[in-house]
């Protein structure tokens, strides 16, 4: 009698499992997750700077107006924000690969709201955040 040569079912299936955890496990270094990341970095820095500008605004309401260290300070423009943050940024409207950059540095007046872009090289998206003129 002639035997039959070759895998069995369950030899095939093993391998196709094996393969499958393999894959599985390689595929996250091969996919790219830079640009989502440097747009959620944007969108970090623009809710900072959203909570920074309600919080100043009120800061300000609350003093009539006068200037105070650590509870009113002067904003006259999209960047003066930067000062509020703990750490201090303030961004600039040179272009820069490596961190977030204003598409124009808005003046703005007393008690008058504007909308400032944020950009950074190789995001996505731009993320927007408001700056009211105080005090």
């Amino acid at each position: 009698m002639k035997q039959q040569a070759g895998f069995t079912l369950i030899e095939l299936i093993m391998v196709i499992v094996i393969l499958g955890i393999l894959a599985a496990t390689a595929l996250p270094k091969f996919v790219d997750l830079t640009s989502e990341a440097k747009t959620a970095e944007l969108n970090g820095y623009a809710g900072a700077f959203n909570s920074a500008n309600s919080i100043n605004v009120a800061g300000c309401h609350a003093l009539n107006g006068v200037v105070t260290a650590n509870k009113c300070a002067a904003v006259a423009k999209c960047s003066d924000l930067g000062v509020l943050l703990v750490p201090a940024f303030t961004p600039g409207t040179v272009v820069s690969g490596t961190t977030p950059y204003l598409s124009a540095d808005t003046a703005v007046a007393t008690g008058v709201s504007a909308t400032c872009t944020l950009n950074l090289t190789g995001a996505t998206a731009t993320a927007t955040y408001t700056v009211t003129g105080a005090p």
